[in-house]
């Protein structure tokens, strides 16, 4: 298993994990499956040392989550080691090494996306490339270069056109343009994006009517897709501002919460399935892109800017802080109730939820399960934990495994990503783009967009998937202070009776 973020070996650490009788192992066990995923020896997209069992798969459960297949989509079994490429290899500027792409300028890089009558890129250059590029070049910027060429290359300012190259090349660059509106569409949320896009199509139109079919086609299923995109970020602006107004803040004493999650949902089952549905829904919005302009820094051959103005990564950011949310519930959850007891309760359900979050495949939510129940609010509560039920504690049957990671641990995936961009740099120092670096980035990006088009066959439950998003939930100090109110009443009750 490489990379550990949804590979066997993530699945071989939880499936270590066994019964525990003693509280301190209990913390132990939290803290180290924690730890595990947050150190930067496995989150570096590194060679397991083989200390990890191997597990095998049984086949896909029926109704779970299924990984689509297509052939549009980039996996990384999708990436060919070879470009290959024949006179671009000495002409074009490309520098390659045992056959496989490592570096070029970023012209003959330019060059090489652009399709001809007799060539078109590889999948895996086009994704990488696209991917990469907006380090150095603006979108807009770089499909008005390519669309200059092809005017160039292919004479479509003569004034009589070569009907016969056009029909050769015609359906290539209409092929790019598909691809690169259906992988990145959010680069074409500028009017000059779509202003290139026209008049590209406009202009070999002329040679044949099918073009201006397949022009409205492509506009139509990308204007389908923008405006999906665009009502789930406004639907995530508004559960954040739902959230905002319910937000507990504490001076002293909290106030009275009146639900909890388990007069919303008592099966853990069921809130396993709502979890994914909530983790797929903020995961479908995550454009590819966003993964590289998080890291933006300005290019050292350009003085005067960064290649983007602002980040535009809000859904990736949106995800972080689902995250971090569902942290802090389920600790806010466990700290509510008066008594031992029914908090103890509330702790062996969340081990409930998270068992079925592993079973179904939803690391990031099981994760962030471990993280609230680890959080020093929950995990010093001593006399509650003396009264959960150890034997709870993820007994994980191997037989009850999915064979696909659905949602992996999405912190690990940005730590992966992190490292790659902190240790290579982008350019060589004679000025070429690195582009065995974002080969390798767009191998881990092409992962997440395997994991993002899962389809979901669970039902939809509203009420509490509306209580995931807006429940309150205590700050980092109204969590102490409840924990240390619950703990210290417990105590009073203990001595009263003794």
């Amino acid at each position: 298993g490489r990379g550990l973020r949804g590979s066997k070996s993530q699945v071989s650490c939880f499936s270590r994990v066994g019964l525990v009788s003693e509280r301190e192992a209990d913390i132990e066990l939290l803290s180290g499956a924690a730890d595990f995923f947050c150190t930067k020896e496995y989150s570096c997209g590194c060679e397991s040392d083989g200390s990890w069992p191997d597990v095998s798969f049984p086949l896909l459960q029926e109704g779970m989550p299924q990984t689509l297949s297509s052939t549009s989509m980039f996996t990384p079994c999708s990436f060919s080691p070879h470009l290959h490429t024949s006179k671009e290899d000495e002409q074009g500027g490309l520098i390659f090494q045992d056959g496989n792409l490592t570096s070029a300028s970023l012209d003959a890089l330019i060059q090489h996306l652009i399709p001809t009558t007799d060539y078109y890129p590889e999948k895996a250059y086009i994704f990488t490339f696209l991917l990469s590029s907006r380090l150095f070049i603006e979108p807009h910027e770089l499909l008005s270069r390519v669309c200059h060429k092809c005017i160039e290359q292919q004479r479509l300012d003569d004034p009589v056109l070569d009907k016969a190259r056009i029909r050769k090349f015609g359906p290539k660059i209409l092929q790019l343009l598909t691809e690169w509106t259906e992988t990145f569409p959010y680069d074409f949320q500028e009017e000059r994006m779509i202003g290139h896009l026209k008049d590209m199509i406009h202009r070999i139109a002329p040679c044949d009517e099918a073009y201006w079919k397949k022009m409205n086609q492509l506009l139509q299923t990308l204007n389908q897709k923008l405006a999906t995109l665009s009502h789930g970020q406004e639907g995530i602006v508004k559960i954040n501002a739902a959230v905002s107004d319910k937000l507990v803040a504490f001076k002293s004493k909290p106030p009275s919460i009146q639900r909890e999650i388990l007069s919303v949902c008592s099966d853990p089952y069921t809130l396993a399935q709502q979890l994914t549905h909530v983790e797929l829904e903020r995961l479908s919005h995550i454009g590819p892109e966003e993964f590289v302009q998080a890291f933006v820094h300005k290019d050292p051959l350009d003085g005067t800017k960064p290649c983007f103005s602002d980040q535009k990564t809000s859904n990736l950011e949106a995800y972080v802080k689902w995250f971090n949310r569902l942290c802090y519930l389920v600790a806010t959850e466990i700290c509510m109730p008066a008594k031992k007891k029914q908090r103890a309760q509330v702790i062996e359900f969340f081990i409930d939820v998270a068992r079925e979050c592993f079973n179904i495949g939803n690391f990031n939510s099981l994760m962030a399960i471990i993280s609230g129940m680890n959080m020093s609010p929950v995990s010093r509560l001593k006399k509650t934990w003396s009264k959960v039920k150890t034997a709870k504690f993820f007994i994980l049957e191997l037989h009850h495994f999915s064979s696909q990671i659905v949602i992996p641990f999405f912190s690990l995936l940005i730590k992966d990503i992190y490292f790659l961009n902190e240790g290579c740099a982008n350019r060589l120092p004679n000025g070429h783009v690195n582009f065995e670096k974002f080969l390798e980035l767009a191998k881990q990006v092409g992962e997440f967009i395997t994991w993002k088009q899962v389809e979901c066959p669970f039902e939809q439950d509203a009420n509490i998937i509306h209580y995931l998003h807006t429940a309150p939930i205590f700050t980092e100090d109204g969590k102490t202070v409840q924990s240390l109110i619950t703990e210290n009443v417990s105590l009073y009750h203990c001595q009263l009776t003794s």
